[in-house]
Protein backbone atom coordinates (compact mmCIF):
# COMPACT_ATOMS: atom_id res chain seq x y z
CA UNK A 1 0.00 0.00 0.00
CA UNK A 2 1.41 3.28 -1.08
CA UNK A 3 1.61 5.89 2.02
CA UNK A 4 -1.05 8.85 2.34
CA UNK A 5 2.17 10.10 3.45
CA UNK A 6 5.92 9.40 4.04
CA UNK A 7 8.02 11.76 5.56
CA UNK A 8 11.97 10.55 5.86
CA UNK A 9 14.79 12.45 7.79
CA UNK A 10 12.78 15.80 7.65
CA UNK A 11 15.15 18.30 9.16
CA UNK A 12 14.70 22.30 8.76
CA UNK A 13 16.30 25.15 10.44
CA UNK A 14 14.84 28.84 10.16
CA UNK A 15 16.54 31.61 8.47
CA UNK A 16 17.30 32.81 11.84
CA UNK A 17 19.43 29.60 12.26
CA UNK A 18 17.05 28.53 14.65
CA UNK A 19 16.92 24.39 13.92
CA UNK A 20 13.04 23.63 14.28
CA UNK A 21 13.04 20.19 12.96
CA UNK A 22 16.25 17.23 13.39
CA UNK A 23 15.40 14.41 11.13
CA UNK A 24 11.68 13.79 11.32
CA UNK A 25 10.48 10.13 10.06
CA UNK A 26 6.58 9.38 9.77
CA UNK A 27 4.59 7.19 7.64
CA UNK A 28 0.70 7.44 7.74
CA UNK A 29 -1.37 5.45 5.49
CA UNK A 30 -4.60 5.89 3.79
CA UNK A 31 -7.86 6.52 5.85
CA UNK A 32 -5.97 7.29 9.57
CA UNK A 33 -6.30 9.75 11.81
CA UNK A 34 -3.41 11.02 13.87
CA UNK A 35 -3.32 13.89 16.54
CA UNK A 36 -0.02 15.65 16.11
CA UNK A 37 0.53 16.62 19.91
CA UNK A 38 3.24 18.82 21.36
CA UNK A 39 3.84 22.07 23.11
CA UNK A 40 4.45 25.56 22.01
CA UNK A 41 7.64 25.57 20.29
CA UNK A 42 7.83 21.66 19.88
CA UNK A 43 7.62 21.83 15.90
CA UNK A 44 4.15 21.17 14.43
CA UNK A 45 3.51 24.23 12.65
CA UNK A 46 6.41 23.57 10.84
CA UNK A 47 5.98 20.22 10.25
CA UNK A 48 2.89 20.60 8.64
CA UNK A 49 4.00 23.94 6.53
CA UNK A 50 6.40 20.88 4.90
CA UNK A 51 3.44 18.89 4.02
CA UNK A 52 2.11 21.50 1.39
CA UNK A 53 5.37 23.00 -0.01
CA UNK A 54 5.04 26.26 2.24
CA UNK A 55 8.54 25.54 3.73
CA UNK A 56 11.01 23.43 1.41
CA UNK A 57 12.93 20.56 3.90
CA UNK A 58 16.60 21.54 4.69
CA UNK A 59 17.00 17.70 4.43
CA UNK A 60 15.13 14.71 3.85
CA UNK A 61 11.54 13.86 1.78
CA UNK A 62 8.48 14.09 1.79
CA UNK A 63 5.83 11.93 -0.30
CA UNK A 64 2.01 12.50 -0.71
CA UNK A 65 0.41 9.45 -2.27
CA UNK A 66 3.52 8.54 -3.88
CA UNK A 67 4.33 12.22 -5.11
CA UNK A 68 7.38 14.05 -4.20
CA UNK A 69 6.62 17.43 -2.19
CA UNK A 70 8.83 19.61 -4.55
CA UNK A 71 8.81 23.10 -6.30
CA UNK A 72 7.51 21.25 -9.39
CA UNK A 73 4.58 19.32 -7.58
CA UNK A 74 3.45 22.22 -5.96
CA UNK A 75 0.03 22.60 -7.66
CA UNK A 76 -0.75 19.25 -7.24
CA UNK A 77 0.26 19.05 -3.63
CA UNK A 78 -1.55 21.85 -2.81
CA UNK A 79 -4.96 20.05 -4.07
CA UNK A 80 -3.61 16.48 -2.31
CA UNK A 81 -3.14 18.21 1.09
CA UNK A 82 -5.61 20.26 2.40
CA UNK A 83 -5.22 22.39 5.61
CA UNK A 84 -7.99 23.61 8.21
CA UNK A 85 -6.67 26.94 9.37
CA UNK A 86 -7.28 27.50 13.15
CA UNK A 87 -9.13 30.90 12.28
CA UNK A 88 -11.91 30.41 9.63
CA UNK A 89 -11.80 33.72 8.99
CA UNK A 90 -8.49 33.48 7.31
CA UNK A 91 -10.03 31.30 4.82
CA UNK A 92 -13.55 32.01 3.68
CA UNK A 93 -13.67 35.80 2.04
CA UNK A 94 -15.93 35.53 -0.90
CA UNK A 95 -19.59 36.91 -0.35
CA UNK A 96 -21.18 33.57 0.52
CA UNK A 97 -20.63 30.31 1.20
CA UNK A 98 -21.03 28.65 -1.62
CA UNK A 99 -18.70 30.91 -3.69
CA UNK A 100 -16.34 29.72 -0.62
CA UNK A 101 -16.70 26.50 -1.03
CA UNK A 102 -16.32 26.50 -4.73
CA UNK A 103 -13.29 29.05 -4.89
CA UNK A 104 -10.62 26.49 -4.11
CA UNK A 105 -11.86 23.54 -6.84
CA UNK A 106 -12.20 26.47 -9.49
CA UNK A 107 -8.64 27.74 -9.11
CA UNK A 108 -7.65 23.99 -9.96
CA UNK A 109 -9.49 23.69 -13.35
CA UNK A 110 -12.92 22.26 -11.68
CA UNK A 111 -15.73 23.56 -14.29
CA UNK A 112 -19.38 23.35 -14.85
CA UNK A 113 -21.51 20.67 -13.67
CA UNK A 114 -18.24 19.12 -11.82
CA UNK A 115 -17.80 22.50 -9.86
CA UNK A 116 -21.76 22.21 -8.80
CA UNK A 117 -21.05 18.84 -7.49
CA UNK A 118 -18.02 19.32 -5.47
CA UNK A 119 -19.56 22.57 -3.67
CA UNK A 120 -22.87 20.50 -2.88
CA UNK A 121 -21.08 17.33 -1.86
CA UNK A 122 -18.68 19.26 0.73
CA UNK A 123 -21.52 21.28 2.41
CA UNK A 124 -23.88 18.33 2.12
CA UNK A 125 -20.72 16.18 3.97
CA UNK A 126 -20.53 19.24 6.71
CA UNK A 127 -24.82 19.42 7.52
CA UNK A 128 -24.04 23.53 5.66
CA UNK A 129 -26.01 23.02 2.42
CA UNK A 130 -28.49 24.84 3.53
CA UNK A 131 -26.49 27.98 3.97
CA UNK A 132 -24.91 28.07 0.65
CA UNK A 133 -26.62 31.63 -0.30
CA UNK A 134 -25.70 33.08 3.22
CA UNK A 135 -22.83 35.29 3.54
CA UNK A 136 -19.81 33.78 5.55
CA UNK A 137 -20.44 37.17 7.77
CA UNK A 138 -23.80 35.75 9.26
CA UNK A 139 -22.92 32.48 10.71
CA UNK A 140 -21.79 31.40 13.95
CA UNK A 141 -18.31 30.46 14.53
CA UNK A 142 -18.65 26.94 14.67
CA UNK A 143 -21.11 26.80 11.19
CA UNK A 144 -17.62 28.93 9.86
CA UNK A 145 -15.30 26.28 10.79
CA UNK A 146 -17.52 23.89 9.60
CA UNK A 147 -17.66 25.77 6.04
CA UNK A 148 -14.05 26.15 5.92
CA UNK A 149 -13.53 22.28 6.24
CA UNK A 150 -15.94 22.54 3.25
CA UNK A 151 -13.94 24.71 1.49
CA UNK A 152 -10.87 21.59 1.46
CA UNK A 153 -13.12 18.86 1.09
CA UNK A 154 -14.41 20.33 -1.98
CA UNK A 155 -10.56 19.96 -3.71
CA UNK A 156 -10.96 16.12 -2.83
CA UNK A 157 -7.54 16.63 -0.82
CA UNK A 158 -5.61 12.85 -0.14
CA UNK A 159 -4.82 14.81 3.40
CA UNK A 160 -7.11 17.12 5.50
CA UNK A 161 -4.86 19.03 8.00
CA UNK A 162 -6.68 20.53 10.52
CA UNK A 163 -5.41 23.46 13.11
CA UNK A 164 -6.61 23.26 16.64
CA UNK A 165 -9.61 22.13 15.12
CA UNK A 166 -11.92 22.76 18.35
CA UNK A 167 -10.58 26.16 19.74
CA UNK A 168 -12.82 28.40 20.76
CA UNK A 169 -15.56 26.44 20.14
CA UNK A 170 -18.91 26.05 22.05
CA UNK A 171 -19.67 22.73 23.76
CA UNK A 172 -22.43 22.03 21.35
CA UNK A 173 -20.60 23.68 18.38
CA UNK A 174 -17.10 21.35 19.29
CA UNK A 175 -19.45 17.55 19.69
CA UNK A 176 -21.00 18.41 15.85
CA UNK A 177 -17.78 19.36 14.13
CA UNK A 178 -16.31 15.63 15.93
CA UNK A 179 -19.32 13.65 14.44
CA UNK A 180 -18.30 15.42 11.07
CA UNK A 181 -14.77 14.76 11.20
CA UNK A 182 -15.66 11.20 12.38
CA UNK A 183 -18.26 11.19 9.24
CA UNK A 184 -15.58 11.50 6.74
CA UNK A 185 -13.63 8.81 5.10
CA UNK A 186 -10.48 10.80 4.87
CA UNK A 187 -7.10 10.60 5.84
CA UNK A 188 -6.41 13.12 8.46
CA UNK A 189 -3.43 15.16 10.38
CA UNK A 190 -4.95 17.01 13.25
CA UNK A 191 -2.67 19.71 15.29
CA UNK A 192 -4.35 20.03 18.63
CA UNK A 193 -3.93 21.03 22.40
CA UNK A 194 -7.13 19.39 23.10
CA UNK A 195 -6.01 16.35 24.54
CA UNK A 196 -9.66 14.41 25.13
CA UNK A 197 -10.58 16.02 21.40
CA UNK A 198 -7.40 13.93 20.15
CA UNK A 199 -8.89 10.70 21.76
CA UNK A 200 -12.43 11.07 20.24
CA UNK A 201 -11.25 11.41 16.88
CA UNK A 202 -7.88 9.93 16.27
CA UNK A 203 -7.03 6.83 16.92
CA UNK A 204 -3.44 7.21 16.71
CA UNK A 205 -1.23 10.07 18.05
CA UNK A 206 2.43 11.45 17.87
CA UNK A 207 4.53 13.95 20.19
CA UNK A 208 6.66 16.19 18.80
CA UNK A 209 8.66 18.11 20.84
CA UNK A 210 12.57 19.61 20.77
CA UNK A 211 11.81 18.78 16.48
CA UNK A 212 11.94 15.28 17.16
CA UNK A 213 8.93 12.61 17.65
CA UNK A 214 9.05 11.21 21.23
CA UNK A 215 6.07 9.05 20.98
CA UNK A 216 3.75 7.38 18.24
CA UNK A 217 1.49 5.08 18.75
CA UNK A 218 -2.11 4.31 19.97
CA UNK A 219 -3.72 7.88 21.58
CA UNK A 220 -5.15 5.76 24.44
CA UNK A 221 -1.61 4.44 25.94
CA UNK A 222 0.54 8.12 25.11
CA UNK A 223 -2.56 10.04 27.04
CA UNK A 224 -2.72 7.38 29.84
CA UNK A 225 1.29 7.83 30.19
CA UNK A 226 1.03 10.86 32.70
CA UNK A 227 5.16 10.82 33.16
CA UNK A 228 5.44 11.25 29.39
CA UNK A 229 3.31 14.07 29.21
CA UNK A 230 4.40 16.37 32.34
CA UNK A 231 7.56 15.98 30.75
CA UNK A 232 6.44 17.40 27.66
CA UNK A 233 3.93 20.04 29.11
CA UNK A 234 0.98 18.11 28.37
CA UNK A 235 -1.50 18.07 30.67
CA UNK A 236 -4.95 16.45 30.38
CA UNK A 237 -7.79 18.92 31.93
CA UNK A 238 -8.49 18.61 35.85
CA UNK A 239 -11.06 15.12 36.69
CA UNK A 240 -10.35 13.92 32.90
CA UNK A 241 -9.95 9.74 32.96
CA UNK A 242 -8.82 7.87 30.11
CA UNK A 243 -11.19 5.07 29.84
CA UNK A 244 -10.31 1.93 30.97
Amino acid sequence: MTPALQVEGLAYAYPDGTQALFGVDLRVDPGERVAVLGPNGAGKTTLVMHLNGVLQAGAGSISVAGLPVSKANLKEIRRRVGVVFQDPDDQLFMPTVGEDVAFGPANFGVTGAALESAVASALNAVGMAHLTDKSPLHLSFGQRRRVAVATVLACDPEIMVLDEPSANLEPIARRELAEVLLSLDRTMLMVTHDLPYALQLCPRSILIDGGVIVADGPTEKILADTDLLAQHRLELPYGFQIPA
